[in-house]
């Protein structure tokens, strides 16, 4: 089957002209039943229950076997037993379905003798060719008008709308079909796909990227099946088609992450590699529920800033100033209102007010003071966003603010949320705000929030140089050839930093001069072909932390310093790692100075090259400041993990030091990328440090190791 007949027949899932409900059941509070009533409450195709004693339930004609249906059936809905779903199966494809939704649970989420009939359901759905949702799932949702299907077993169904959401749990959806009719938010398509033994994340973006009726994308996910292809298509999604994606993805603390277990790994867990995957895709990621709608509630109604300027609109000092923290911490700032600005709104609200942003209508302003304050400051042209904040008072007239405000902001083409502070008091004119697409916050806070979020979306949808680096200049074969004779008939192994060096040659990465000593007379002679000061480590797998152990003595300075320095490192080892096997003193031209940074790389089993940056030297661990990508890397991403962390200043020339060799970090980060990409066998790598020198003078790697291993 391909790809388009894959996406047609989940097209077809969600606009069935006949649904067969495997499992009804008359029994009030069985699934069996709710699914059907679900359907019979609003569905406007054909509805055929399946029953072994057949009959009727809820009024519609049951039959005994999805095969004694007499006509054709597009979606089957399955809600049996799970020894018995595989069976229903074979019936689907003798009926010629379209699509299948398995809501049944016992499957690997029970262990696994359930793992294994989920294996085998999966082959037998692919060998008939057709798409199923689940199994363990709560089912799918389309609300459009004409359609008003609701095939799940939830005690709600949901309005219409432009948002799609796609669920990896089926309880949570129940708990969110509640939060968003509080919050009378739509959907266009709603999915909880449960164990995705079959169509996955990735295949329902591929479905939504293209879906007329979604503007915006939210997801709850506990993992992704196919990292490349998940940022491949949402990447298509967001950037392409214009559409935001919204995903809380769970597991960020080590207790709900299982950690990689390797010497960058011991810095990335695997919501480590999640995080890198999302940013890369385009994807927004939240930290909760209310965040995600939150931020869709605004993406689906409002156009996207401009600029980060923000006017504040209110009745009450207190919460204009609770706002006005918030937008300087989220990285906003106030808006300077131009002149004739503050000339209209003296003309029009109460000699008390204050026209200096934010604005203060004060406590006993109407709808015709907000309906001015709002038209003249939105079109200002140093104002990008706007935060309209409420507060009941004895003489406000809410219910009439709530319908003047989307008026006087039609038309700006600027982003303006509200704040109506209070519950009852305010409702009916948040109703009138929400229903004529201005969104509302609680509290000012979460408006602000929302407001700062869009303008990251902004950010992220402007970014230049989103393309991978050309590097012809490095040597593949050769150092396909370099891997293949270091491993040689061994499945795994460890690369010094000596042994490194013929590979690294391989993609023009920034070395040092160099040498391997096997005794002092040979340090002696190397030291001096070098001419400059010189560092000496230890060449050991067994040591890991060289410098800790004594392996390392820098600052050697001539002939007889070198070999005084080769007997101590031998003396310093023998005591600190008794019996550790020595292959060599390496040697090596001391790099000018600079700034220590780190780049690493752990291959994720599921993800790929997983790529790290950060400060470098002994402290890294305990700093834990660093940042990650997956490979391969677009030049900007590069650009962006070295920006991103907090030690950015101390290589942007901190407290009037000389700025470092930026351009030489990221491009010395992008081969290091190529590298790893071209060469699946690296298992490991780090480069610690890499010395930064002032800008224009390049880096230079002074330590590294990586780890050869073939699958």
């Amino acid at each position: 089957m391909s790809k388009q007949e894959r996406l047609a027949k989940i097209n077809s899932m969600f606009y069935p002209k006949s649904i067969a409900v495997v499992g009804a059941s008359a029994r009030e509070g069985s699934v069996g039943n709710d699914l059907l009533k679900n359907l019979v409450n609003g569905f406007t195709g054909k509805i055929f229950p399946v029953n072994p004693k057949g009959g009727e339930i809820l009024g519609v004609k049951a039959y005994a076997s999805l095969l004694d249906i007499p006509e054709e059936v597009d979606l089957v809905l399955i809600s049996v037993p799970a020894k018995g779903v595989t069976g229903v199966v074979d019936q689907c494809a003798a009926k010629k379905a379209k699509g299948i939704v398995v809501i049944s649970a016992g499957f690997k989420e029970a262990g696994h003798e359930g793992a294994e009939r989920e294996k085998a359901l999966a082959q037998q759905v692919l060998d008939a060719g057709i798409p199923l949702i689940g199994p363990n799932c709560l089912g799918i949702i389309n609300s459009e008008n004409g359609i008003q299907m609701n095939a799940s077993f939830a005690s709600k169904t949901c309005a219409p709308g432009s948002l799609a959401f796609v669920s990896q749990s089926g309880a949570l959806c129940t708990s969110v079909l509640d939060f968003a009719e509080a919050r009378q938010m739509g959907f266009s398509k709603f999915v909880s796909f449960g164990n995705k033994a079959d169509v996955k994340e990735v295949d329902l973006l591929e479905y939504l990227a293209d879906d007329p009726k979604t503007t915006a994308i939210a997801m709850y996910l506990e993992d992704i099946s196919d990292g490349k292809r998940f940022a491949e298509i949402a990447s298509k999604i967001f950037w392409e088609k214009g559409k935001p994606v919204i995903c809380l993805k769970s597991g960020r603390s080590a207790e709900g992450a299982k950690a990689v277990s390797s010497h960058t790994g011991s810095l990335a867990g695997s919501d480590r590699v999640y995080d890198a995957l999302l940013t890369q895709s385009g994807v927004q990621r939240v930290n909760s529920i209310e965040e995600l709608f939150d931020n869709a509630s605004l993406y689906i109604t409002q156009p996207l800033p401009k600029g980060n300027r923000i006017a504040i609109i209110t009745n009450a000092g207190g919460p204009g100033i609770m706002a006005t923290d918030a937008a300087v911490k989220a990285g906003l700032k106030l808006a300077q209102l131009e002149e004739s600005t503050k000339e209209a709104l003296r003309a029009k609200l109460s000699e008390a007010a204050s026209v200096r942003n934010p604005v203060d209508v004060l406590g006993d302003a109407r709808s015709d003071k907000y309906e001015a304050a709002v038209q003249i400051i939105m079109k200002d042209p140093n104002v990008d966003m706007g935060l309209v904040i409420l507060t009941p008072q004895s003489m406000t007239d809410t219910d009439n603010i709530g319908a003047v405000i989307p008026n006087a902001v039609k038309g700006t083409g600027k982003p303006c949320v509200c704040a109506f502070m209070g519950a009852a008091s305010v409702q009916k004119g948040v109703n009138t705000l929400v229903a004529n697409g201005v969104p509302n916050y609680s509290f000012p806070e979460n408006a602000i929030n929302a407001l700062a979020s869009s303008l990251k979306l902004v950010e992220m949808k402007d970014l230049q140089n989103r393309e991978m680096a050309a590097l012809a200049d490095c040597d593949v074969e050769k150092a396909k050839k370099v891997i293949n004779d270091f491993l040689g008939s061994d499945k795994e192994k460890y690369l010094t930093q000596a042994d490194c060096r013929a590979l690294f040659e391989c993609y023009k990465l920034p070395l040092l001069a160099s040498g391997i000593a096997h005794s002092a007379d040979e340090a002696s002679k190397i030291v001096a072909g070098i001419g400059a000061k010189v560092v000496m480590k230890v060449m050991s797998a067994d040591v890991v932390h060289k410098f800790d152990a004594g392996g390392v003595i820098l600052n050697v300075d001539g002939s007889d310093a070198a070999k005084a320095a080769y007997d101590k490192i031998y003396a310093n080892i023998a005591k600190s790692v008794p019996g550790a096997k020595i292959d060599g003193i390496l040697i090596e031209q001391m790099a000018e100075k600079g700034v220590e940074v780190i780049l690493g790389c752990n291959r994720d089993d599921k993800f790929g090259p997983l790529m790290m940056f950060g400060l470098g030297g002994t402290l890294v661990e305990l700093l834990k400041d660093v940042s990650f990508r997956l490979a391969p890397m677009w030049k900007t991403s590069a650009d962006r993990m070295v920006r991103e962390i907090k030690a950015f200043k101390v290589l942007d020339g901190y407290r009037g030091a000389p700025k470092c060799d930026i351009a030489a970090v990221q491009e010395t980060l992008l081969r290091l990328s190529t590298m790893v990409c071209n060469h699946p066998e690296i298992a490991e790598c780090d480069i610690n440090p890499l010395i930064v020198h002032a800008e224009g003078k390049g880096c230079s790697v002074a330590d590294s190791r990586v780890m050869l291993r073939r699958k």
